[in-house]
């Protein structure tokens, strides 16, 4: 089974490239941000659980969030294995999914980690704003902010993962092919 989790801060190409790896490898797609909105519209027991903690605008718990992710596992074990989007985001996340994966006999295969440099990132953002509509890819101190928030919290993940060899440093700069062509070597080199 190959599992994937596909790292980068905002702007450096996870949706785009995640489609792509999903398309060669026939990976299921597991979206924390996905997986939350369905719970909560679906009314689930855990859906209704996590909302009531974003209602009170505390964080969900990661228990939570993982019993989320492992429903949506379980639901489709006949998958040639996951991308992981959006999670996780923290060494206890980490820890937890390393956990949850070891339960059901798999594991993560590797991290692929989209480096970008930070100015490139804020004009990559300010032109999706341009195409998707979205405020929070047009405004500089909301990017700013969200680049700092991935630095400081999220991207001390990749020593999680470092240290179990499972990092590969991607260049995320280049065409959309050349990056898609990084990432698909970089899998072959792990998957063999």
């Amino acid at each position: 089974m190959l599992n994937i989790v596909l790292f980068g801060p905002p702007g450096a190409g996870k949706g785009t490239q995640s489609e792509r790896l999903i398309e060669k490898y026939g990976l299921t797609h597991l979206s924390t941000g996905d997986i939350f909105r369905a719970n909560i519209k679906g009314e689930t027991e855990l859906g209704q659980l996590a909302k009531s903690y974003m209602d009170q605008g505390h964080l969900v718990p990661d228990s939570v969030t993982i019993d989320m992710l492992r429903a949506e596992v379980l639901k489709s074990n006949s998958s040639k294995g996951y991308i992981f989007d959006g999670f996780p985001r923290t060494n206890a996340q980490a820890t937890a999914l390393d956990d949850f994966l070891a339960s059901i006999g798999t594991q993560i295969t590797l991290m692929l980690a989209l480096e970008v440099e930070e100015n490139e990132l804020k004009n990559r953002l300010l032109k999706r704003a341009e195409v998707s509509g979205r405020p929070d890819d047009a405004d500089p101190a909301i990017i700013e902010n969200r680049i700092a928030v991935y630095n400081r919290e999220t991207a001390p993940v990749k020593s999680f993962y470092q240290a179990q060899n499972k990092l590969i440093f991607i260049d995320g700069i280049g065409t959309i092919d050349n990056i898609t062509d990084r990432l698909f070597e970089a899998v072959e080199s792990r998957n063999t």
